[in-house]
Parts: C-alpha cells; structure tokens; sequence
C-alpha cells in the first residue's frame, strides 16, 4: 500500500507529465500550422514528393494522438488518486508495486496481470492472408 507520502509525489509527477504533453501538443500543433508545411505542399509535383508531404503529416498527427493518449490514462491515474484506487491491480486489487508505478505513472495493473492481459491480447489486429 503506498503512503500519503508516496501518493503525493505521484501526484505531483503526473500533474507535471500532463503540463508537459499539454505544452508539447501545443507547440506541435502550431509547427504543423507552420508556413513550412504549406510551402511543402504547394511543391509536390509528383506522387512521391506527395508520399513524403503525406508522411510529415501523418507523423505530426500520429505524435499528438499519442500524446493525447497519455493525457487520458494521466487524467485517469489522477481519479484513481482522488478515489483512492491508485496503485492497486485493476484486475485482482492487489497492490501495484512502487516500481513499477515509478517507471510507469499510469499503471493500472500488477506486473502478473499487465503480462498475462499482453499474452491473453497478443495477436489481436493481426491480419492474416
């Protein structure tokens, strides 16, 4: 069980991530605005110039989906703190180790069900001829 202490220094570190992605989000939103972009595609004169455009927006888009992925399990973490949940196993309510929430703020399970959740998912979206 994490103490108060513990609690609030996750808390603190999460509140700082989701600062973070806000101001990174932002500022990659405005550099996908940027006048660059623009030049870049009133140059594309052939399907390959147009393939590499398509692929800097993409990739801009791809960046802030991701972002605003970690925002939402952040803003999750952050409920479960104010409800008390945080830090124990989604799954089977046991606690979460300091650890692991150390390296991974938004843990929602255990080390145990984290992995059998990735082997019990594994394949899934994979296409097959």
């Amino acid at each position: 069980m994490l103490t108060e202490s513990q609690i609030r220094e996750f808390k603190t570190r999460l509140k700082e991530r989701f600062n973070d992605l806000r101001e990174e989000i932002r500022l990659e939103l405005l550099r996908s605005d940027d006048q660059h972009f623009i030049d870049l595609a009133g140059q594309v004169h052939d399907l390959e110039e147009e393939s590499v455009a398509d692929l800097l927006v993409d990739t801009d888009l791809a960046i802030i989906d991701m972002h605003v992925d970690e925002i939402r399990a952040i803003d999750h973490a952050l409920m479960r703190i104010a409800e008390g949940g945080y830090g124990v196993c989604s799954h089977c309510e046991d606690d979460i180790d300091v650890e692991r929430l150390q390296a991974y703020l938004t843990a929602e399970r255990c080390t145990r069900c984290q992995t059998a959740h990735e082997h019990g998912h594994m394949g899934l979206g994979k296409h097959s001829l």
